[in-house]
C-alpha cells in the first residue's frame, strides 16, 4: 500500500511593530539582533531555506531548501516584515512553493493563515470573514496564486469558522486529532464516536456544515506532540524511523504519515532542527521509504471516503478547549506557578466592549460614503498590500458613493485604520502568556489605543475613558503595576505617536544626521520647507519648517521647531503648529541671534517664548534613534578607551611575559586590558586588501597566550562580513583567483581563532558557484586549460576549509 509523508510547519511570530510607526524597534532580549524577528529569522527562517546535508564527518553533502519539501504556513503580518527586513529569505521561501508545484502535480507547499493569529471561535461572525479574506488576499499578492488551505491560529476550530473557509474557497484545514468528534464513511448513517480517543489521522475526511456546504479536515499524528517537546529532531534518521512507525499494516488505504508543529521547532525551539528534517526528508526519499507529499496532492489523489464532526471551540495548545484566551483556566507557560491568569477574562471583555462601539462608529461614519463599509473594510486588505497613492485612489474610487474631498479620504482611511487596529488588538499571544503586563499583551492593549487615536474627533467622547475604566477590572499579578489602567497610562500612552512627535525626532536626530528636502522617518514623511543648524564645540541648534505627512491616513500638518544640544547628550526643543512666516523667522532670528553671541542659557528661554508647553527632550526619540545616538556617543568614549588600552598593553606586555615566564600571576587588570586592544588590532590588521599574514599569525598566537575573550559581536560581526563580501565579490567574477586566494587565507587565518564564525552565507554562495559554475571549469581543465586546472585546484582547497564534500554535491 502507498505510503506518504507530509510535515507542516506553523511559521509564525506575533506582530511586533509598534503601532504608530508600523516597524519593530529595537528589543534588548533579542541581543545580539535588533529583534526577535531577526534572531528567529538567523535561527530558524533563514536556515530551512538552505540547509545542511552533511556526511558522518560534518562535511556538507547538500545544501537544500525545507520549504520545498514541506507543508507550510507564515503568517501574512510576519511575511510583511520578512518583506522588507529580510528580503533573501522571503524570495527563497516564495521559490520554494514554486518548485513544491513543479514537484507535487502543480499543488504548492504553502498554505495561507487567518490574517492576524486571531482566535476565530471567539471572534464575531464579521471579524471571521475579515480575516479570511485578508489572509487570502495576502496569500494572492506574495504566491500569485489562490491558497488550497489555510491554517487557523491555534487551530481553533467551530463550525461557522469552517463554513467561512468553504464559502471563500478554501479547500482544508488542518486541526489536532482530538479536535475530532466522531467519523463514518460517506454514505452511512451511523456514526462511530470518537469518545476523547484521537482520530486515525492517516486520510483525509469531508466535514458537512450546517450551510450545506463542506471542507475536508486533515487530523494530524500524535507523533507532532514528539516532536515538539522531545528529542526526535536529535537524529534526522531516528526521526524518520518514527515517522515509518506510524503506518499500519491493518489499514487498506494509502496512507499519510503526517504531522504538525510550530515552524520555529526546526531551529529556533532545537538547535540544529532545520538539518534534522532536511535529514529526515533525505533519508525518506534516498531510502524510498515513502512518498513526500504536501496535503493539496494527497487531497487530490486521495479525496475522502470518509466525513467527520468536530469537537466545536477547541484548539490544539488549551486542554479545555479555547478557554486559554478568555479565562484563568490553568494553561500558561509556566514560569510563573504561583501567578494566576483572572486578567484574560477582563481584558477580552474589554476589547470586546472597545471593538462593539468602534463597528458601531464605523458604519456611522462610514454609511454616506461608502457603498457598503464592511465590503471596503474587506478589501481594504490591498491598501494594506500597497499604500502608493494611486492603489488608494483606486480603492476610493470603487467603494465611494459619490467623488470624495481630500478632508473625507484622510476620515475614511482613518476609520479603515481604526478597524485594521481593532483586529490586531485580538491578536491571541495577548492571552497565551502569563501577566498581563508581558510584551504580548501591552501590544494588543497598544492596538486598542492607537484604534481609539485614530478615531479621534470621529466616535463618540469618552469611549477612550470608558475603555480604560474597563481595563481597571484587569489585575496584574505584580503588585506594583496593579491593573490594565495603570499599564494604559504608564506602558501605552508614553509610546503614542502624534505629528508633533514626529517633528521633534526630525529635530533632534537632525543634530546627527544629514537629511534630504524630503525623508522617510517610519510610516511618515518630513518635507522641509526651511532648515538651519548650528554648531559650536559646546551647543548645537537647529530650526525649522516641516510638512509632516503620514503615509498610512494621509494625515498632514505644517510645524515649526527649535531645538538645542547642550554637550554630547542634552536635548531640549520645542515643536508647535505653525502659524505665520513672521512668527517662524522670529523665532529662528531670536535663537541665531543668541547662539552666535554665546549665550547659551538663554536659548531654553526664547523656545519657552515661542514654544510654550510644548517641549521635548531626548526621552521624546524614538527608541532605534535613541539607541542610535548613544552608540554613537558611546564608541567614540569607547575608541578613546581602546587606544589606552592598546598604550597599556604594549607598554605592560614585556614585564607580563616576564611575570608568565616565572609562573607568577598576571594581572587581572592587563587581561582586562588585551581583550580589546588585541581584538581592535585584529580587525586593522584583516582590513587591508592584502592583510600581513605574520601579523595577524602573531595577534592570534598573542590571544591564545593571554587566554582573552574577543568575542564580542562587533568583532565576529567585522570578520563575517569580511568573508561575506570576499565571497560575493567571487560570485560575481568567479575567474578572480586573487580573490580565491584572500579567502583562502583569511579562512586559515580565522580558523585558528577562539572565535566561530557563522559562515552560512559565505557557503550558500560557495554552493551556489559549485552548483552554477565548478562544470563549466572541470570541463575546461580536462580539456587542458592550465588557468582552470589552477582554479579547480584552489576552489577545491576553498571547499574544503568551508567543510564541503565536494565530490558529493558535483560527482565528477
Amino acid at each position: 500500500m502507498d505510503r506518504y509523508v507530509c510535515i507542516h510547519g506553523h511559521f509564525y511570530q506575533p506582530p511586533r511593530e509598534n503601532p504608530w510607526l508600523e516597524e519593530i524597534e529595537v528589543q534588548d532580549s533579542a541581543a545580539p539582533y535588533h529583534d526577535w524577528n531577526e534572531r528567529i529569522t538567523a535561527e530558524c527562517y533563514a536556515p530551512n531555506s538552505a540547509s545542511r546535508i552533511v556526511d558522518g564527518d560534518r562535511r556538507i553533502l547538500d545544501i537544500v531548501s525545507n520549504y520545498a519539501k514541506m507543508s507550510f504556513n507564515f503568517g501574512p503580518t510576519l511575511l510583511s516584515w520578512m518583506e522588507k527586513a529580510s528580503p533573501d529569505v522571503y524570495q527563497a521561501i516564495l521559490d520554494a512553493d514554486r518548485q513544491s508545484m513543479e514537484w507535487r502535480s502543480g499543488h504548492g507547499a504553502a498554505l495561507a493563515q487567518v490574517y492576524n493569529h486571531m482566535i476565530m471561535p471567539l471572534a464575531s461572525p464579521r471579524d471571521k470573514r475579515t480575516q479570511v479574506i485578508w489572509g487570502i488576499r495576502d496569500f494572492e499578492h506574495r504566491f500569485g496564486r489562490f491558497p488550497e488551505g489555510m491554517w487557523l491560529a491555534e487551530t481553533a476550530v467551530d463550525l461557522e469558522t469552517l463554513d467561512v473557509l468553504a464559502e471563500q474557497g478554501i479547500a482544508f484545514t488542518i486541526l489536532a486529532p482530538h479536535q475530532a468528534a466522531g467519523y463514518r464513511r460517506i454514505g452511512e448513517s451511523n456514526w462511530t464516536e470518537t469518545n476523547g480517543a484521537s482520530i486515525d489521522p492517516s486520510r483525509a475526511y469531508l466535514c458537512p456544515l450546517p450551510s450545506g456546504r463542506s471542507i475536508t479536515l486533515f487530523f494530524y499524528d500524535r507523533l507532532a506532540q514528539a516532536v515538539a517537546f522531545e528529542k526526535v529532531l536529535n537524529d534526522g534518521e531516528g526521526f524518520a524511523q518514527r515517522l515509518m512507525e506510524i503506518q499500519s499494516d491493518l489499514r487498506d488505504w494509502p496512507q499519510l504519515l503526517h504531522i504538525a508543529t510550530d515552524g520555529e521547532t526546526y531551529g529556533h525551539h532545537q538547535t540544529f532542527g532545520d538539518m534534522a528534517l532536511a535529514a529526515t526528508f533525505n533519508h525518506i526519499e534516498s531510502n524510498n521509504l515513502a512518498k513526500l507529499t504536501n496535503y493539496g496532492e494527497y487531497l487530490e489523489l486521495h479525496p475522502p471516503d470518509h466525513e467527520v464532526r468536530i469537537h466545536e471551540n477547541t484548539s490544539w495548545s488549551c486542554a479545555h478547549g479555547v478557554e486559554r484566551w478568555r479565562s484563568d483556566c490553568g494553561c500558561n507557560s509556566g514560569g510563573y506557578p504561583h501567578w494566576n491568569q483572572q486578567w484574560r477574562g477582563p481584558l477580552r471583555a474589554a476589547l470586546d466592549w472597545l471593538r462593539d462601539r468602534l463597528v458601531t462608529e464605523f458604519s456611522r461614519a462610514t454609511s454616506k460614503l461608502f457603498k457598503d463599509p464592511w465590503l471596503a473594510r474587506n478589501e481594504y486588505v490591498q491598501v494594506i498590500l500597497d499604500r502608493r497613492a494611486e492603489s488608494v485612489e483606486k480603492f476610493i474610487a470603487r467603494h465611494s458613493v459619490v467623488p470624495l474631498t481630500a478632508e473625507e479620504i484622510v476620515t475614511v482611511v482613518r476609520l479603515l485604520e481604526m478597524q485594521r487596529h481593532s483586529l490586531l488588538m485580538y491578536t491571541s499571544c495577548g492571552w497565551f502568556f502569563d501577566e498581563l503586563s508581558g510584551l504580548e499583551t501591552v501590544q494588543v492593549i497598544q492596538y486598542a489605543s492607537r484604534a481609539l487615536q485614530l478615531g479621534a474627533g470621529i466616535i463618540e467622547q469618552g469611549t477612550e475613558q470608558a475603555f480604560v475604566e474597563k481595563l481597571k477590572s484587569a489585575n496584574s499579578n505584580i503588585p506594583e503595576i496593579g491593573d490594565g489602567a495603570w499599564i494604559y497610562e504608564h506602558f501605552v500612552l508614553p509610546t503614542r505617536v502624534d505629528l508633533n512627535k514626529v517633528v521633534a525626532h526630525f529635530a533632534f536626530s537632525s543634530m546627527f544626521e544629514e537629511y534630504e528636502d524630503q525623508t522617510k522617518i517610519f510610516c511618515y514623511l518630513i518635507e522641509k520647507q526651511g532648515y538651519l543648524k548650528l554648531c559650536s564645540e559646546e551647543v548645537c541648534i537647529a530650526v525649522g519648517l516641516v510638512d509632516a505627512i503620514s503615509v498610512t491616513t494621509g494625515e498632514s500638518g505644517r510645524f515649526t521647531f527649535g531645538v538645542v544640544r547642550f554637550g554630547s547628550h542634552d536635548f531640549k526643543g520645542g515643536v508647535t503648529i505653525f502659524r505665520d512666516q513672521s512668527n517662524f523667522e522670529s523665532m529662528r532670528e531670536a535663537m541665531v541671534g543668541i547662539f552666535d553671541r554665546g549665550l547659551y542659557t538663554e536659548l531654553i528661554g526664547i523656545m519657552d517664548t515661542h514654544f510654550g508647553t510644548h517641549s521635548y527632550s531626548f526621552n521624546d526619540l524614538f527608541k532605534d534613534e535613541q539607541r542610535k545616538i548613544l552608540d554613537s556617543i558611546i564608541t567614540r568614549t569607547l575608541d578613546q578607551f581602546t587606544e589606552s588600552y592598546k598604550e597599556m598593553y604594549e607598554h605592560c606586555r614585556p614585564l607580563m611575559e616576564f611575570m608568565r615566564e616565572y609562573s607568577v600571576p598576571v594581572p587581572k587588570t592587563f587581561l582586562a586590558a588585551a581583550g580589546p586592544a588585541l581584538s581592535e588590532q585584529l580587525i586593522s590588521t584583516l582590513t587591508p586588501e592584502e592583510p600581513d599574514v605574520q601579523a595577524v599569525k602573531r595577534i592570534v598566537e598573542q590571544i591564545g597566550k593571554w587566554n582573552v575573550e574577543i568575542t564580542t559581536p562587533h568583532t565576529e560581526f567585522f570578520m563575517r562580513k569580511l568573508l561575506e563580501n570576499l565571497m560575493a565579490a567571487l560570485v560575481r567574477n568567479p575567474e578572480d583567483m586573487k580573490l580565491i586566494a584572500r579567502l583562502q587565507t583569511l579562512m586559515g587565518l580565522l580558523q585558528a581563532l577562539p572565535q566561530a564564525i557563522a559562515y552560512w552565507q559565505v557557503q550558500n554562495d560557495y554552493y551556489r558557484l559549485a552548483k552554477n559554475r565548478y562544470q563549466e571549469f572541470l570541463t575546461k581543465a580536462r580539456n587542458g586549460d592550465e588557468d582552470a586546472v589552477a582554479w579547480v585546484k584552489e576552489f577545491r582547497q576553498l571547499g574544503e576549509m568551508l567543510y564541503f564534500n565536494l565530490g558529493a554535491i558535483v560527482p565528477e
